[in-house]
């Protein structure tokens, strides 16, 4: 049996992560160190002596493009993708586009803070994390569990919020526990699945 592989990669740093904005459904690139960021993260898995079958990202540029990048680097940029918004990052409404401390000054740092730690508290016209979670596991349930059960060698490149979806089911979480959990840019988290979805190991990649 072929081993159960998932790994899950943050996108690289973009360029409205380096100017403190809210990005949300927005479409910025990668900086260059969100560049470097990925390659790197593809160097590291190739150590790891990793290829796969099937990659997943969101329709958005710097997922898309940070997969690109580390499939460059893996010697496997033919790789077969599904693109879906439901991997996308979670829509900051009225915050999108907004600097984090413009928003504390229009808003109040507590209520700015209750937007992005609560579960399940919204911003104005967007999503809450509970939201994100309830359009990113069913796609994970789904289209990409399937494939990893089966023996696909699976990398997801997506974004903080929809891979924290994915990580509080694998790592059972609470949504206390996933609030906490903080995702660095470009660093592969690397899932060994048992047969009945649980998880047999992990590894992350950082540093």
């Amino acid at each position: 049996m072929s081993e159960r592989l998932l790994v899950l990669v943050r996108h690289g740093q973009s360029e409205w992560n380096l100017k403190n904005l809210f990005t949300g459904w927005k479409d910025p690139d990668l900086t260059e160190q969100g560049v470097s960021e990925a390659k790197d993260a593809g160097r590291k898995l190739k150590a790891q002596g990793l290829t796969f079958d099937v990659a997943f990202t969101s329709e958005l540029t710097r997922a898309q493009h940070t997969l690109k990048l580390i499939l460059d680097e893996l010697g496997q940029p033919g790789l077969p993708t599904s693109k879906n918004l439901a991997l996308n990052e979670r829509d900051y409404g009225d915050l999108s586009g907004l600097n984090k401390d413009d928003a504390r000054a229009k808003w109040g740092e507590e209520q700015v803070h209750v937007w992005r730690r609560s579960y399940d508290v919204p911003p104005p016209g967007g999503e809450s994390l509970k939201d994100t979670l309830a359009r990113a596991l069913p796609y994970y349930v789904q289209e990409i569990l399937p494939g990893v059960l089966r023996g696909q060698r699976t990398l997801v490149a997506a974004h903080g919020n929809s891979l924290r979806a994915l990580i509080m089911v694998l790592e059972k979480l609470t949504p206390e526990g996933i609030l906490k959990r903080e995702l660095a840019t470009g660093v592969p988290i690397i899932y060994r699945l048992k047969a009945d979805s649980t998880v047999e190991s992990k590894l992350d990649l950082a540093g």
